[in-house]
């Protein structure tokens, strides 16, 4: 058995309404060598966006990623093949961190009739950290402060697919012998959009809230 860590970085959405598409698949497979958990590989692979091919400045300002970079990567079919072979033969865990990746991969996958048969088996760590660690329902860890408590160094750079998959995995390995993964199919989770959006004056509430303060509102140009 193995454990897939993986991440999506999305292009940024500041009103509602406006889509958000899978820029890039970053994955950490996680194993035992001699009994002892331990990163055994990764993935990492751009994705040319399809409905708004564009990014905005605000998509680059906030992960990194340019448009050089989406325009010579192929489509999500494309990046989500390449995936599925470096998942390889054997049986797997799929881990994220909160339950938002999921969704938008899903929503996405289906929306262009992609097979998601191989998302099976996936875990939600950030669920899991709450539940090892006795959190209250409502309070949700974020990745960064997840790694100070367990005092792991952050490594790579922040909103980028592969570094946060890498992180989350070191989380993974970190509580290895105290977390409790479920199998399941990808029927079974919600085909609720996932709300990736940030904060502006005209919504409250949402996910990337501290994001607001990166990018000038139209109020303040």
């Amino acid at each position: 058995m193995t454990y897939i860590v993986y991440d999506l970085e999305m292009t940024v959405r500041r009103k509602k309404g406006q889509i958000a598409e899978i820029i890039e698949i970053g994955a950490a497979k996680v194993g035992l060598v001699d009994g002892v958990p331990g990163i055994l590989d990764t993935f990492q692979a751009f994705v040319k966006p399809t409905v708004v091919p564009a990014l905005s400045p605000d998509t680059t300002a906030f992960t990194g990623i340019t448009q050089d970079d989406v325009d010579a990567a192929g489509r999500l079919p494309d990046a989500i093949s390449a995936f599925v072979s470096w998942l390889g033969p054997d049986e797997y865990y799929l881990c994220a961190w909160g339950p938002d990746d999921l969704r938008q991969l899903l929503q996405e996958c289906r929306q262009m009739q992609i097979d998601t048969k191989w998302m099976v088996n996936h875990n939600n760590l950030q669920k899991m950290l709450s539940k090892v660690f006795k959190l209250e329902k409502h309070q949700q860890m974020g990745l960064k402060a997840a790694l100070e408590m367990l005092e792991i160094p952050f490594s790579g750079a922040h909103h980028r697919a592969l570094d946060d998959a890498l992180n989350t995995a070191q989380v993974l390995v970190k509580l290895f012998d105290r977390l409790s993964f479920r199998r399941n199919k990808p029927a079974e989770e919600p085909q609720t959009e996932s709300e990736v959006v940030y904060k502006t004056g005209h919504f409250e509430n949402l996910p990337f809230e501290a994001l607001s303060g990166l990018f000038p509102s139209e109020s303040d140009a």
